[in-house]
């Protein structure tokens, strides 16, 4: 696999309507696409999924770019590869910035695969043809969580998702349960509670939830095992997993019975299937988690999703469920709850390049020697 020229784009979209958390809002999505062209000429892309400002984790799209461009790039110059694999490995001695990993492995493991003349599905051990959708609904106000939610089931979303907060988690669950009873229904605490708040956390049982995701503090394991042994809802981890060890960890003390698994949070899809095969063998289950991402980065998810460990609907909603428009054409669709696994090769999807224009802040060329 000879690499000829990197290129790096930061874009900048509005989204459709403010995505609200605790932490905070988000209007304007910024990420890096990247770009990996090999001596043949061919493209595969990648997605740095890290966002303007270190509400999700340390990482920004400036703190990516930087370790992309100044670090990681230089790396790939010196050290050829053969195999998605050794960028990976490659990476190892970088410590953290994971998305800013991710996003190159994983451009890197979609040129693989159109060399190859694979899909990204079948390339990294993927069984299905098709995978189940779930979404995200507002948090805003309880109006608008009951709107959303009526509007996606008659699009067969297949699990919904609620952020909760210690102000705003036991009546807005109750009125969604008290309207939609048999709803496959979580919750997402973004690290908001603390074991101060077990007696909260504990009540929310009430509600036959598929789980609560992340409760407590984002790097923690051991207080998960303490609140997870006092609830009978599933906790699924994942903030607190950015790596196999911690995956590896959490299941052995038993902090979960659930892994949110993002590529994009572990350094992309070779770490990520690392997980997904222990979590197998472990009998913990997995789903796919969204970023609020453009289309290159949920081509990959599709991808992820479609192995056989991922047995609960991941935030692979359709493009359309953000943007406008997309930079990814076709756009990914959701039909009767479900996302069809491109057989092409590749992530399965071409590039609006209009639009990837349109959006386009900043651009960065990095060519490699002729050897």
């Amino acid at each position: 696999m000879r690499i000829a020229q990197i290129k790096l784009k930061v874009i900048s979209m509005p989204l459709k309507s403010p995505f609200h958390t605790h932490l905070g809002t988000v209007s304007e999505r910024e990420g890096i696409i990247v770009e990996v062209i090999d001596s043949d000429g061919i493209s595969g892309y990648g997605e740095g999924v890290a966002f303007s400002t270190p509400w999700y984790t340390e990482e920004t799209v400036s703190t990516s770019l930087h370790i992309m461009s100044d670090v990681l790039i230089p790396l790939l110059k010196k050290q050829p590869i053969k195999h998605p694999k050794d960028a990976a490995i490659l990476f190892q001695s970088v410590r953290r910035n994971h998305m800013a990993k991710a996003g190159l492995e994983m451009a890197i493991w979609d040129l693989y695969a159109k060399r190859n003349s694979l899909s990204l599905s079948r390339a990294i051990g993927g069984t299905r043809s098709e995978i189940a959708s779930g979404v995200v609904v507002a948090a805003d106000s309880l109006t608008n969580s009951l709107k959303q939610i009526e509007k996606y089931l008659g699009e067969g979303y297949q699990r919904f998702k609620v952020k909760i907060n210690p102000s705003q988690d036991y009546s807005v669950l109750e009125a969604i349960r008290r309207y939609y009873p048999d709803l496959p229904l979580m919750a997402d605490a973004n690290s908001a509670y603390t074991l101060n708040d077990i007696d909260k956390l504990k009540a929310l049982d009430d509600f036959n939830l598929l789980m609560i995701e992340q409760p407590l503090a984002s790097d923690d394991i051991i207080e998960h095992s303490l609140l997870q042994k006092e609830i009978n809802t599933p906790i699924c981890l994942d903030e607190s997993i950015v790596s196999f060890n911690d995956a590896k960890n959490a299941i052995e003390l038993g902090s979960c019975k659930i892994i949110n698994i993002k590529a994009g949070r572990v350094g992309g899809l070779y770490e990520a299937k690392r997980i997904h095969d222990y979590c197998l063998e472990k009998g913990i289950e997995v789903w796919c988690g969204g970023m609020i991402e453009f289309g290159i980065s949920r081509a990959h998810n599709i991808a992820l999703a479609s192995l056989p460990g991922f047995t609960i609907p991941g935030d692979i909603s359709a493009s359309n469920r953000f943007w406008e428009e997309d930079i990814i054409m076709p756009e990914v669709c959701v039909r009767n709850g479900y996302v069809c696994v491109p057989d092409t090769s590749g992530i399965g999807f071409g590039i609006n390049k209009k639009r990837l224009r349109e959006t386009t802040q900043i651009e960065k060329v990095f060519n490699f020697e002729k050897k």
